[in-house]
């Protein structure tokens, strides 16, 4: 009996050791490949009445897809390579244009043409879906009744003998001159009809509109001859087969077809092709419905003299519909491009002949922008205008930005916009950063007043023009715009509202503001944690939020799903969102405008970012995420009750050792608190200790509650070194003007040696990673310790002296205001401060490194000129320092090609192993890669 009992115990222990060992079964490694197939959402979008919900999966690598869900998460469609969906306005359609297969886009022929993108149209009642070859574009109309999708220019002239004029165009010219055919003509757009499935082609197209009354469609016209150039109007209530020209004769060209959404008329700009088929001689031309053709309304001879029209604009309709803002220039301004003529002699001693052909910049000490900069500005220089409005009532046109006010800000409403220049400070902001004077443009006669000098911060004109509100020096400010009378809100009250963490050595910035009320009855304004209610009429300030947020350290903003809404109206309810500032995960909340008091909608450990609301629904598009929860699609009510999830993308997750993340505190060397976020590793062992990698930038513990984007890219991917037996440590750096370099060696090391008094960390394995700012604060504490077992710099400033007076290729501009106001942090200029420039550099204490380090640079960089790696690079090699040197040709501040990402990535990983793991070095760590003609 006793023998039976103790195998009846014997047999019970091992099913249940067995069953324990299966429900906590090791999960597995991300591999790079795996990497590869995690998939983002993007697109996001809901029906406007909240019953259809459309997005695209894509991939790091491979095809994307479309998926369609109805809200109640009942119905699911599927578009395979489906990207860029649209839902109809009536939400029966979803369309989105349907990608080439990766595989064969990658193992196309060299000389094969191209395979062009398609097309699918998604009904949703019924989930049927029809597929349309060689699209380029495509657009729903307003009702959703009608799309119009642009084929991407095959067989267009072959088309067009037999569909061009069965399709009704307008025969105005009956003679047809010989000539050459053009070559930028139009391509076929087909417009297919929702309810009943009719097809209407129309040829050589090159651009269309629908108005948003869904009457008509409008589009332009460029064929072969230029015979049947113009503009044409389609009914889409009556024959749309047969459109009508509105503009058009020999050579006619147009551009930038924008519809009046009240009153319906259509603007556009009508000119002459050149024989280089450029646009010239534009004028303003206005279509009225029920009239016969468009009608001239603007033409250079009425503007100022010697001001144009220009061909590179844009048409801007006021809300209510009675204003047109459009662009003009001086003709002196104008580039023509020079066209080389064939000369039959040539004097070999024609000194101007010779030089026409030099190659030479002057760079001279008062230009206004340096060279590098005016040629990366060209492009939008040459084609700038400056804003006018022109007033269809009165056939008026009124020029209100020009060449010493270039910038206007436009708004909706009928009285002033603001206007802004940087003329007088062009030279100055080389070394400043932005600087700006503002002005007050009145919109019926252009005058333009001067209402701040040499400003930086913050300017808002109110929705009715009554008021501007704007931030200096630590206050906001309220000035009334007819008399420019100004008053100082925020004096006197205990609260700060200027940046709490600003560390930089420009001036300290406010938090902005968050909207106005009843036009401009009040304007909201925030401090880093609450939201202020402040009169315009001079009433005491109300925090609507309760000083709630600053007490319990919640950063408070609001929140509003329409980009267009000008003001909130008293007592309308608005979304809250609240982030924590000290446990970091983010909740919603509402309020009601002109009341004071919160009401919390949901909260959780978790992050929320809510993303749209159904134009004609209650319903919420929003995501939840953390760490280890992809931030998937979700939907709910207004209240978020019975919230559904919609989207479920990358299910694989749960097969990993994803690890947990969790908030650690500590104080850094002058004893001011830190925090960070630890990433334990996956299938994690209390007790045993673990390599670390360290990655950072400036502030990193908001990431809590964020889920890693798993890419192949530049930056180490959390999850990926957490599955594979690494610990990631994402610590805060608060940095001291003049010293940046040994700040973020006062808050990393204090933060390394707590991870190893939890007993996390192994002492003898701990890696430092930055890319950038970090990379050059990676390179400057490897100077400063030897606690770290390697590092690896991205992109890393080793000299601030050489790159102070380097520049940004990316854009032209010197980096001196990067030193003096900005990320690096110096605090004045080389001559001011000689000695901060030396010792935030790591290239001169280098002799100091016993770290050994992987430098990465593409030589392409328009952030950080990559002889700043090479400096460190000779540097370490002259003093016989461990150190590898990756340069990636072609590569810009972050390598883009696939293939090299896809390298860093693998190197990197075999960088930390080996120094980390006691991995075996490969080669290229050990004796690295000789040039091979590669």
């Amino acid at each position: 009996m006793i023998n039976l009992s103790k195998r009846f115990l014997i047999v019970l222990f091992f099913l249940f050791g067995f069953s324990l060992i299966c429900n906590s079964q090791v999960k597995k490694a991300l591999e790079v490949t795996d990497m590869m197939k995690f998939r983002q959402i993007q697109s996001p979008a809901i029906s406007n009445d909240g019953k259809w919900i459309s997005y695209s999966a894509n991939p790091d690598r491979g095809d994307p897809e479309v998926v369609v869900y109805s809200s109640d998460g009942k119905k699911r469609y599927v578009i395979p390579r489906g990207e860029r969906p649209e839902i109809s306005a009536d939400g029966n359609w979803v369309a989105a244009m349907q990608a080439v297969p990766a595989e064969e886009k990658l193992n196309r022929d060299s000389k094969e043409k191209p395979a062009k993108p398609g097309m699918v149209l998604l009904n949703t009642e019924t989930g049927n879906k029809k597929v349309f070859e060689n699209v380029k574009s495509f657009q729903f109309s307003y009702d959703g009744k009608w799309i119009a999708y642009q084929e991407t220019g095959e067989n267009g002239a072959e088309r067009r003998g037999r569909a061009g004029r069965d399709q009704g165009y307008t025969d105005f010219l009956q003679e047809k001159p010989e000539r050459a055919e053009r070559k930028k003509t139009g391509s076929n757009l087909q417009l297919l009809s929702l309810q009943d499935e009719k097809k209407f082609i129309h040829t050589f197209v090159r651009n269309f509109a629908f108005d948003t009354l869904s009457q008509f469609l409008a589009f332009i016209v460029a064929d072969t001859t230029g015979a049947e150039n113009g503009v044409y109007i389609a009914n889409l209530k009556n024959d749309p087969a047969k459109p009508e020209s509105i503009y058009g004769l020999q050579d006619a060209g147009a551009k930038y077809l924008s519809w009046n959404n009240r009153s319906g008329d259509l603007a556009f700009l009508g000119g002459i092709l050149d024989d280089e088929e450029e646009l010239n001689e534009l004028n303003l031309y206005l279509w009225t419905p029920g009239e016969v053709s468009a009608e001239t309304v603007l033409k250079d001879e009425q503007l100022k003299d010697g001001w144009i029209i220009y061909g590179e604009n844009r048409l801007q309709w006021s809300i209510d519909g009675k204003r047109l803002f459009l662009g003009i220039k001086p003709q002196s301004e104008t580039v023509k491009e020079e066209q080389e003529e064939a000369d039959s002699t040539i004097d070999i001693f024609d000194v101007e002949s010779i030089v026409s052909d030099r190659g030479v910049d002057v760079w001279h000490w008062n230009d206004p922008l340096i060279n590098s900069n005016q040629k990366i500005s060209w492009n939008r220089i040459k084609n700038r205008t400056y804003t006018g409005l022109f007033l269809p009532e009165k056939g008026k046109f009124i020029p209100l930005a020009d060449e010493l006010m270039p910038d206007l800000r436009v708004t909706q409403n009928n009285n002033y916009l603001i206007g802004s220049s940087n003329v007088p400070y062009m030279k100055e902001i080389t070394w400043t950063g932005r600087l700006n004077d503002y002005y007050l443009v009145d919109l019926e006669t252009g005058d333009k007043r001067l209402i701040l000098e040499k400003h930086q911060q913050d300017v808002r004109l109110s929705p009715d023009g009554r008021f501007v509100v704007y931030y200096k020096e630590g206050d906001w400010f309220l000035m009334n715009s007819s008399n420019l009378e100004v008053r100082n809100l925020t004096k006197g009250m205990s609260i700060p509202f200027a940046n709490e963490d600003h560390d930089y050595p420009s001036p300290v910035p406010g938090y902005g503001v968050g909207g106005w009320l009843n036009g401009s009855d009040a304007v909201f304004i925030y401090d880093k944690f609450d939201i202020w209610q402040f009169s315009t009429n001079g009433k005491e300030p109300v925090c609507l939020t309760q000083k709630k947020g600053r007490t319990n350290k919640y950063i408070f903003r609001i929140h509003e799903f329409d980009r267009e809404k000008q003001s909130y109206k008293p007592g309308e309810d608005m979304f809250v969102t609240a982030y924590h500032d000290l446990k970091k995960h983010t909740a919603i909340y509402t309020l009601i405008t002109g009341n004071p008091g919160i009401t919390k909608v949901v909260e959780e450990a978790c992050k929320y970012s809510l993303l749209s609301k159904a134009k004609n629904s209650s319903k919420v598009l929003f995501t939840r995420e953390t760490y280890n929860e992809f931030p998937d699609l979700w939907v709910a009510d207004l209240k978020f009750k019975k919230p559904v999830k919609i989207s479920d993308i990358n299910p694989q997750i749960s097969e990993f050792a994803w690890g947990n993340a969790e908030l650690v505190e500590w104080t850094n060397m002058d004893g001011i608190p830190m925090q960070g976020v630890l990433i334990k590793p996956g299938n994690y062992n209390a007790g045993k200790k673990y390599p670390v990698l360290v990655y950072y930038y400036r502030f990193m513990s908001q990431r809590l509650f964020e889920f890693n984007e798993v890419v192949v890219n530049h930056r180490p991917c959390f999850p990926f070194y957490a599955s594979n037996g690494y610990a990631v440590f994402l610590p805060d750096i608060r940095f001291d003007i003049g010293f940046p370099g040994y700040s973020a060696t006062k808050c990393l090391i204090p933060g390394v040696q707590k991870l190893i008094d939890m007993g996390v960390a192994d002492p003898d394995a701990i890696a430092l990673h930055g890319h950038s700012w970090s990379g050059y604060q990676t390179a400057h504490v490897i100077t400063q310790s030897n606690k770290f077992a390697c590092a690896i710099a991205g992109a890393p400033v080793s000299n601030m002296i050489s790159a102070y007076s380097g520049i940004r290729w990316g854009s032209g501009v010197a980096r001196q205001f990067q030193y003096e106001q900005s990320q690096s942090r110096i605090g004045g200029s080389l001559w001011e401060y000689p000695e901060r420039y030396i010792e935030n550099s790591p290239v001169f204490f280098a002799d100091r490194i016993e770290t050994p380090l992987l430098i990465m640079f593409g030589d392409e960089d328009g952030a950080v000129p990559w002889y700043q790696g090479i400096e460190l690079y000779l540097a370490m090699r002259r003093l016989e320092k461990d150190c590898v040197f990756l340069q990636y040709r072609g590569e810009p501040h972050h390598p883009q090609r696939y293939a090299n990402k896809l390298d860093y990535t693998i190197k990197m990983k075999e960088y930390l192993d080996h120094y980390l793991k006691g991995e075996p070095a490969v080669e290229w760590i050990e004796k690295g890669v000789l040039y091979d003609g590669k």
